[in-house]
C-alpha cells in the first residue's frame, strides 16, 4: 500500500499556533518536505521532533515532486509543510498534490494557521464575499489590469504583497478604484503585529512617513459602498464583452472575475441554458 500525504498548515509567526494534530503527525511521518530547511528546524526544534528534512519549493518543484511521489508509492508518509501557513495558498505544492491524486495516493489535509482568513477575519471587512488574488504581480500594469477588472467585484479583495512595493500598490488602488475601505494587516501574530484602516491613499501616507516598510503584508479592499451586484444575464454581459472587441475566452475571464467565480463556472452556467 502507498503512504498518506499530509498537508500540514504551520504557524504563520507566532509557533504557539500549531495544532496537537499537526505536531503528532510531523513526529510521526517518515519525511517532512518543506520550503526551506532551516525554517522548518525552527519549528520542530520548538517540539523536540527529529524527523528527516527534504526541501520541496518553486525552483525544484517538479523534479522533486517525481521524488516524493515515488517514496509515497513505496508507503512512506510524507508531511508537506510551507515556511509559514497552509502549503499551496500562494505556496508550492499543487504539482506534488496533483500527482498524488492521479495516482491513488492519498492525501489528507492538517488545518491550521493561514494568514487571509486570519486578516480577514480581524479585518471589520465584509467577508460573506471574497476574492484571493495571491501575490500581486510584480510589473503594476498587470496589477491595474486586475484592479479594473474587479471593480465590479460585490466582495473583499484579499492580497499579499511585498513590502517594497506596497506604496506603489497603495497608490494603484486609490487610483483605479478610488476611496474603497483599505486594510493592511502586517506581521500576523508577531511581535509587531498592526492593523491599519483607512482609504488606499491614507494608508500609503502613513507608510511613508516611515522610514522603510517592514514585514509580511496582507491587502484587503472593501467593495465600493455605492456598487451595486451586476444582475445582467451572464450570457449578455458575454456577449457585451465579445461586441466590445475581446475573445470570447477573454469574456469569460473578465466575467468570472467580476462576478467572484471561477471561468468554469461561467462556461457550464451558459452551457446549462
Amino acid at each position: 500500500m502507498s503512504g498518506i500525504l499530509y498537508i500540514v498548515a504551520t504557524p504563520i509567526g507566532n509557533l504557539e499556533d500549531i495544532s496537537a494534530r499537526a505536531l503528532r503527525v510531523l513526529g510521526e511521518v517518515d519525511l517532512i518536505a518543506c520550503e526551506d530547511t532551516r525554517q522548518t528546524r525552527k519549528l520542530l526544534d520548538r517540539y523536540g521532533i527529529g524527523k528527516p528534512m527534504i526541501s520541496y519549493h518553486e525552483h525544484n518543484e517538479r523534479a522533486r515532486a517525481e521524488e516524493l511521489i515515488g517514496n509515497l508509492l513505496t508507503g512512506k508518509n510524507i508531511a508537506l509543510v510551507s515556511d509559514a501557513g497552509t502549503p499551496l495558498i500562494a505556496d508550492p505544492g499543487y504539482r506534488l498534490v496533483e500527482l498524488a491524486r492521479e495516482k491513488g495516493i492519498a492525501v489528507s489535509p492538517i488545518p491550521g494557521p493561514s494568514a487571509i482568513l486570519a486578516a480577514l477575519s480581524a479585518s471589520g471587512l465584509p467577508t460573506d464575499a471574497f476574492s484571493f488574488r495571491g501575490f500581486f504581480a510584480p510589473k503594476r500594469a498587470r496589477n491595474r489590469d486586475f484592479l479594473e477588472q474587479m471593480r465590479g467585484f460585490p466582495g473583499t479583495l484579499v492580497a499579499y504583497e511585498a513590502p517594497h512595493r506596497v506604496l506603489e500598490t497603495l497608490e494603484d488602488i486609490a487610483e483605479v478604484l478610488g476611496p474603497r475601505p483599505v486594510v493592511l494587516a502586517r506581521e500576523l501574530t508577531k511581535v509587531h503585529e498592526e492593523f491599519l484602516r483607512g482609504t488606499a491613499a491614507e494608508i500609503r501616507e502613513i507608510l511613508a512617513k516611515r522610514p522603510s516598510v517592514k514585514g509580511e503584508i496582507v491587502l484587503m479592499i472593501g467593495r465600493s459602498e455605492t456598487a451595486e451586484v451586476d444582475d445582467t444575464p451572464l450570457e449578455a454581459a458575454v456577449e457585451k464583452l465579445v461586441e466590445a472587441g475581446l475573445s470570447r475566452m477573454e469574456a469569460f475571464k473578465t466575467v468570472a472575475r467580476q462576478r467572484g467565480i471561477s471561468k468554469r463556472e461561467v462556461y457550464k452556467k451558459l452551457n446549462e441554458r
